[in-house]
């Protein structure tokens, strides 16, 4: 038997099955807070934050005064991931020729000059040899993870002679929330530090680098941090303080 047209295209397409989404709004304190509602088949309440703002997954029995009651139980959570993002937002920079970025605590001036993509320093200067189409973030960001890497290599061999133990090959992460792990197997560190004066990724260094002897955050592991670095309360209050400072690339 020949179907129809129709019925032949549904049995190819079927009606899309995702949740509606909701636009609310809620009053966290004195600040009006927007939010995405999507309510499905699940089992709990989830809150999550990117840079489309607050969304709340929810199973479809919860009614809204339960869902808005768990938004205003995590409202210090909402209000500062908001913040965070929007902080971030303002801080992202679109890579130019004379564009300064932090640098080891100082300024290095971006140089843009026609090449093959390729990226050199030159005195206080970083050159991008870029072509027409080329992605100047990105080969800035390449420059500034080599000289990263470059660094942090240095510093890691230096206060690696303070500890028992083998010092584990480096990497680089891109993390949003931290600024370094360490494992038997291996060392990764922000690359953004790179743009912090050189004592601050000396105190993440020896953070790192002292779990080597004590994998917790005990009063033993404090003890190995304050023999590789005896200013680090000062360094953890001063890395906190500039994190907001820090340019997005």
């Amino acid at each position: 038997m020949k179907l129809p047209l129709f019925d032949q295209l549904s049995l190819f397409f079927t009606p899309s099955t995702a949740p509606p989404e909701k636009k609310r709004h809620i009053l966290l304190g004195s600040r009006v807070v927007e939010y995405t509602l999507r309510q499905a088949p699940r089992r709990r309440l989830a809150l999550n934050i990117d840079e489309r703002g607050l969304r709340v997954a929810a199973p479809r029995a919860i009614g809204i005064a339960e869902i808005e009651s768990f938004i205003r139980n995590h409202a210090n959570w909402v209000i500062g991931k908001l913040d965070e993002y929007t902080s971030r937002t303002n801080r992202q920079l679109a890579i130019r020729d004379g564009q300064r970025l932090p640098l080891l605590g100082d300024e290095v001036e971006i140089r843009i000059v026609a090449g093959g993509n390729r990226i050199r320093w030159h005195d206080d200067a970083l050159v991008l040899e870029a072509r027409a189409d080329a992605d100047l973030d990105a080969l800035a960001r390449r420059a500034l993870q080599r000289r990263a890497h470059e660094i942090f290599s240095q510093r890691i061999e230096h206060y690696g002679r303070g500890i028992a133990r083998p010092v584990p090959p480096l990497s680089l992460s891109s993390a949003r929330t931290r600024w370094g792990s360490c494992s038997a197997s291996g060392i990764r560190l922000n690359w953004r530090l790179i743009h912090l004066p050189l004592y601050l990724i000396d105190y993440v260094v020896a953070h790192e680098l002292a779990h080597l002897e004590q994998m917790n955050h005990s009063p033993r592991f404090w003890a190995v941090v304050e023999r590789l670095y005896p200013d680090h309360r000062n360094a953890r209050a001063e890395l906190k303080r500039r994190t907001a400072e820090l340019p997005v690339i």
